[in-house]
């Protein structure tokens, strides 16, 4: 059997390592490192030469040009999904968030997906997943904020670096808690008037909080849920992967980003 490469585009130290123990003593306990394995030397330097993403949809490209070929027609995926997310705006960044729960009140997740335009490219790709904050006893609302906050707090990285971001979430509740709503409850002391409580307060104001900071070079659009939209799709996968492993932090998915395999997972 031939021997294994690594290339490690953000690490530690990068670059082609033929020994597995390095590159987990490069990669461990880093939340962002971008690592991939390989079958020969030559297509590691080849894939080091070239970004994380480019060698990530390549091999996704690959592996679903291999199972279309070997897929009857009983497996055969029968969904079509769409990258297209209306309203398009003018952002290199594009986030999805969404939350799961199940029953609600009850076991809630929460997931992300996030889309960068590469140098040169015309559409956003599929860069990061994350998935986490499993709560035994939270509703469905509350794992939809914890989406947004997720989404600002990632989108705050992007706006540093100079990008304009989007934010697409299909819940029109958490979306019109930050946009709409928030502000006058806040003029009325963190009410909704005449002492009534507003719900999920904790989440509402850390949400908000984050919003005003990063308005100005961000967008929050709304999508509809289930209507095959990839980068939503992809999102409630997460959100239902966080309930099934109970993980309690944000997490990356540090799997293969292959799309075909990730939308054939239990949907929320």
């Amino acid at each position: 059997m031939s021997k294994k490469h690594y290339v490690i585009w953000k690490g530690r130290k990068t670059g082609v390592f033929g020994v597995w123990s390095e590159v987990k003593t490069n990669i461990d306990g880093l939340s962002d490192a971008q690592y991939m394995g390989f079958p020969s030397l030559e297509e590691a330097q080849q894939a080091f030469e070239s970004t994380y993403t480019k060698a990530l949809m390549k091999r996704s490209l690959a592996k679903t040009s291999q199972g279309n070929t070997s897929l009857s027609s009983k497996t055969a995926p029968s969904k079509k999904y769409s990258k297209t997310a209306a309203p398009v705006v003018s952002a290199n960044i594009q986030i999805y968030c969404d939350g799961a729960c199940s029953p609600n009140p009850g076991k809630s997740g929460t997931g992300i997906a996030v889309y960068e335009k590469q140098s040169g490219g015309t559409e956003n790709e599929l860069t990061q997943l994350w998935y986490g904050l499993y709560e035994a006893n939270g509703t469905n609302n509350t794992a939809e904020l914890h989406g947004l906050i997720e989404a600002f707090k990632l989108a705050q990285k992007y706006i540093e670096q100079g990008e304009k971001v989007q934010i697409l979430s299909d819940s029109k509740y958490s979306i019109d808690c930050i946009t709409k709503w928030a502000r006058g409850w806040k003029a009325k002391g963190w009410t909704r008037g005449k002492g009534e409580e507003v719900k999920n307060l904790a989440l509402v104001k850390i949400s908000f909080n984050l919003y005003e900071k990063l308005k100005a070079n961000l967008t929050i659009s709304h999508v509809k849920a289930h209507a095959n939209i990839e980068g939503n799709e992809l999102a409630d996968r997460m959100a239902v992967l966080a309930r099934s492993t109970r993980e309690s932090t944000m997490v990356l998915y540090r799997k293969e980003l292959n799309i075909t395999e990730i939308l054939a997972m239990t949907s929320g």
